[in-house]
């Protein structure tokens, strides 16, 4: 098996949700994974915040962001084991991220 990382794109990771619909979308999420780690496919993962950001161009400049730059944020990461990349985009299909509006899961090989 290989191993692909699942990428939560948000289309603005600025807007705010209320506690109540943070605590519904976690849980779903944590039943998502769940799902997938009964099937020993899930290798990890971590949320990332949006606001500890910093981006280092090729000139050595370290800039804040990239806040100004883009509107969308990256929320998070999960690493799964599937035998084709077909297989693991049918998985990122159940990601309770695609609920937003805009939200994107970006599936890449890393293995």
């Amino acid at each position: 098996m290989k191993e692909y990382i699942l990428i939560f794109r948000h289309e603005d990771g600025h807007k705010v949700a209320s506690p109540e619909q943070i605590q519904i979308w976690m849980k779903q999420t944590m039943d998502w994974i769940g799902g997938i780690a009964a099937q020993n496919k899930f290798v990890g993962g971590k949320g990332l915040p949006f606001d500890e950001c910093r981006v280092v161009h090729h000139n050595n400049l370290i800039t804040n962001g990239p806040f100004g730059e883009i509107k969308e944020t990256i929320g998070g990461y999960v690493i799964i084991k599937a035998e084709t990349i077909d297989e693991a985009a049918e998985m990122a299909k159940g990601c309770p991220v695609l609920q937003g509006a805009g939200n994107t899961v970006e599936v890449r090989k890393i293995s």
